[in-house]
């Protein structure tokens, strides 16, 4: 068991260190990081999905927004489309799963929001429709995506793309990711 344990850790400091060796995805991040203050000092707001533990990963996320992440400030808006169960469920039940996050982004985004959408392999039907919908919208988007982006990334105005093929550290370097951002935004809009 020690053996895996430290397998595991191992890996994930690898597919870590990775994303801290390459610049361009380092100034992506800090330009993503730009966009959501500036996003939410011009009255804006942060409009995360995923399924799964991608699901957890924008809640988690949005919660950071809405709550604090280490800093005393007041609330800013972000909300995770996969939390509303009851449009979740009758979306689901009356156009199919693949419409989920598509239907609530035509509810909820407006031109001057920052969609998010989260998929490990870059090709989640219904995060994919959802981006398509921001598009329209004219609003900016982002995916975190893992392996080699899927479809999702060449649909979207930028990306994350976690250099892994496995779904575990795709999401551990997403969430770190989603905590890098928190910190820079709160920085960025609180001048700190």
């Amino acid at each position: 068991m020690k053996n895996t344990i430290k397998n595991v850790i191992e890996a994930s400091i690898a597919t870590k260190s990775a994303i801290l060796n390459d610049d361009d995805m380092l100034s992506e991040i800090e330009h993503i990081a730009r966009t959501m203050a500036n996003t939410i000092i011009i009255g804006g707001k942060i409009v995360i999905c995923g399924n799964g533990g991608s699901a957890s990963d924008a809640m988690h996320f949005a919660g950071e927004i809405v709550g604090r992440f280490q800093m005393e400030r007041n609330p800013w808006p972000a909300i995770a489309l996969n939390g509303d169960v009851t449009s979740v469920t009758s979306i689901a039940n009356d156009y199919g799963y693949e419409e989920v996050f598509a239907r609530q982004t035509m509810a909820h985004l407006k031109q001057e929001d920052v969609f998010v959408g989260i998929s490990t392999s870059g090709n989640s039907e219904n995060v994919y429709r959802a981006i398509k919908v921001a598009n329209k919208i004219g609003a900016y988007n982002v995916a975190f995506l893992g392996k080699d982006g899927g479809r999702i990334i060449d649909i979207c105005n930028h990306s994350i793309v976690v250099p892994s093929n496995n779904t575990a550290r795709i999401q551990e370097s997403h969430i770190m990711i989603i905590h890098i951002l928190c910190e820079l935004i709160e920085r960025e809009i609180l001048q700190v």
